[in-house]
C-alpha cells in the first residue's frame, strides 16, 4: 500500500511540478512591473485596439474582435494588482489600480466616440452577449488567469498569454459601455462594466493564487493589522463580484429548464386531432411562469383543459399557469396575420411535394435563431413573441412571396421610430430581405 502511495505521489508531482522551469521571481515580477504602466506606446496600442474592437461589434465580426484582443495591453495593470497583492507590495498594487482606471477611461470615452460617430447605430449579437454576464463568466475569468500567471512565470514563454486576453475578453466589454453610453442604454454600460469587473477581479485573483502557490519572496510588512484589514477588503470584493454572477447564472439555467419541460409538455399532452396550437409562448417570471397557447379547431372542453392542468406537476411545472386562448373567445386577441402564417407554415412543411423549387423551399425551412436574449436586452418590455418565414399568395396574382413575419406582443406601445429600429435590426440580424412586424399590446 505505501509503494503504490508512494508512487502515486511521484506521479503527481512529476507531472504537476509548477517549479520545474520555472523563471527566476525577480525577473518574473520585474516583467510584470513593465507592462503595468500605461503610456506612450502602450497607450496609442489600446486606443487602436479599442477603435478595432468597436468596429469588430459594430460590424459583428467574430474575426477582428478576436485580433483587437491579441493587440490589448490590458492584461498588465490587472496582474500587476494581483502580483502586488501576493507580494505584499503596496506601491504596485496602487499603480496597477491607477493605470488599470486610467485604461478603463480611456477605452470607454474612445469606443463611445466611435459608437456616436458611426453610421450603424444597431446593437449586434456580439454586443449583446456582453451585456448579461453569469457565474460562466466568472470561471472563464479565474481559469483565464490561472493560465495567464503560470505562462508568465514560465522561462519559456508560451501562447498562453494571448490565449487568454481572448479568453477573458476585457475589451469587447469596455466597448459595448461605450456603446451604451453613446446610445443612452443604461442598461448596456452597467451589464458591460460589471462583466469588465469581474474579469478583471478574478484574473487578479487567480494571479494572486499562483503567486502565494510558487511561494514569491513578500515585501517586509510592518503593519501586520493593516495587512490583514486590506486582504479582507480583498475577499470582500470577491465575494460582492460573484454573487450577482450566481444569480444570474441560475436564472439562466432555470428559465432554459422551464422552457424545455414547457416545450415537452405541449408536444405531448396538447395533441388532438381537430384541434391545433398555432401560437406558443413560454414566460418565465421570479413571481410564476406561464405557458400561452393560441389553439384553432374544435374547442377544448372544460373536463379536457382541467385534465391538461392536472398534469403539469408531472413536467416540473407546479408554479406555472396555463392560459389556452380558442374559438370565438379569443377573437379579440387573435391575429388574422398570425392565424395566416403559422397555417402557411404547417401546410409547407406536412406538403413537402408542394414546393414550388429547390431554392423556395430552401428559403422558407432556413433556421431561425433563438433571439430571446437579444430581444429582452433591446426591447426590456416584450413580454412575447412568434417568428416564422411564411409563404404570402396574392389574391389577384400567381405570385408567391417569402415573407419573415414576427408578432410581438408589448407591455406599451412602440413608437413608429423604435419600430423602424426594431424593423433594421431583425432585417440585419437575420439577413433577410422582407420582414413584417406585428406589434400587439398587452
Amino acid at each position: 500500500m505505501k509503494e503504490i502511495y508512494l508512487a502515486l505521489k511521484n506521479f503527481v508531482v512529476y507531472r504537476f511540478n509548477l517549479h520545474e522551469d520555472a523563471e527566476d521571481n525577480e525577473l518574473t515580477i520585474e516583467a510584470i512591473k513593465k507592462n503595468v504602466e500605461f503610456r506612450g506606446a502602450n497607450l496609442w496600442t489600446l486606443i487602436f485596439a479599442i477603435f478595432i474592437a468597436s468596429i469588430g461589434l459594430n460590424v459583428n465580426s467574430t474575426a477582428v474582435i478576436i485580433g483587437a484582443m491579441l493587440v490589448s495591453p490590458l492584461m498588465g495593470p490587472i496582474m500587476g494588482v494581483g502580483m502586488g497583492i501576493g507580494i505584499n507590495d503596496f506601491d504596485l498594487v496602487k499603480k496597477g489600480l491607477r493605470n488599470l482606471g486610467i485604461a478603463t477611461i480611456i477605452s470607454i470615452a474612445t469606443s463611445s466616440l466611435y459608437f456616436w460617430i458611426t453610421p450603424l447605430h444597431q446593437a449586434s449579437s456580439e454586443l449583446l452577449a456582453r451585456t448579461s454576464p453569469s457565474i460562466w463568466d466568472v470561471f472563464i475569468a479565474g481559469l483565464g488567469g490561472l493560465a495567464g500567471i503560470v505562462a508568465a512565470t514560465r522561462k519559456e514563454k508560451s501562447n498562453a498569454i494571448p490565449g487568454v486576453a481572448i479568453a477573458t475578453a476585457l475589451m469587447p466589454p469596455l466597448c459595448t459601455a461605450g456603446f451604451g453610453i453613446a446610445s443612452g442604454n443604461i442598461y448596456f454600460f452597467f451589464g458591460a462594466l460589471y462583466l469588465y469587473f469581474i474579469n478583471s477581479i478574478f484574473i487578479c485573483v487567480a494571479t494572486f493564487v499562483i503567486v502565494r502557490f510558487l511561494h514569491f519572496p513578500k515585501k517586509a510588512f510592518q503593519d501586520k493589522a493593516y495587512e490583514r484589514k486590506v486582504r479582507r477588503y480583498i475577499w470582500v470584493i470577491v465575494l460582492v463580484t460573484t454573487a450577482p454572477s450566481v444569480y444570474l447564472a441560475y436564472r439562466i439555467v432555470d428559465k432554459s429548464i422551464f422552457e424545455s419541460n414547457a416545450e415537452a409538455f405541449v408536444q405531448k399532452e396538447v395533441n388532438f386531432s381537430t384541434t391545433q396550437v398555432i401560437s406558443r409562448n413560454y414566460k418565465y417570471s421570479t413571481k410564476g411562469h406561464e405557458i400561452d397557447l393560441l389553439l384553432l379547431g374544435n374547442e377544448l372542453s372544460k373536463p379536457q383543459l382541467d385534465s391538461l392542468k392536472s398534469k403539469l406537476p408531472a413536467y416540473k411545472l407546479d408554479n406555472a399557469n396555463l392560459k389556452i386562448r380558442q374559438g370565438l373567445n379569443a377573437k379579440n386577441e387573435l391575429d388574422l396575420s398570425q392565424i395566416k402564417a403559422s397555417i402557411l407554415e404547417t401546410v409547407y412543411q406536412n406538403n413537402p411535394g408542394d414546393k414550388k423549387s429547390d431554392a423556395t423551399y430552401t428559403k422558407i425551412d432556413r433556421p431561425i435563431p433563438d433571439l430571446r436574449a437579444e430581444l429582452q436586452s433591446l426591447y426590456p418590455q416584450l413580454s412575447a413573441y412568434s417568428i416564422a418565414h411564411v409563404e404570402v399568395h396574392q389574391i389577384d396574382t400567381s405570385k408567391v412571396d417569402t415573407v419573415t413575419m414576427l408578432v410581438a406582443d408589448f407591455s406599451r406601445s412602440l413608437s413608429a421610430a423604435e419600430q423602424r429600429r426594431m424593423n433594421t435590426w431583425l432585417k440585419n440580424r437575420l439577413q433577410v430581405d422582407s420582414l413584417r412586424i406585428i406589434v400587439q399590446n398587452d
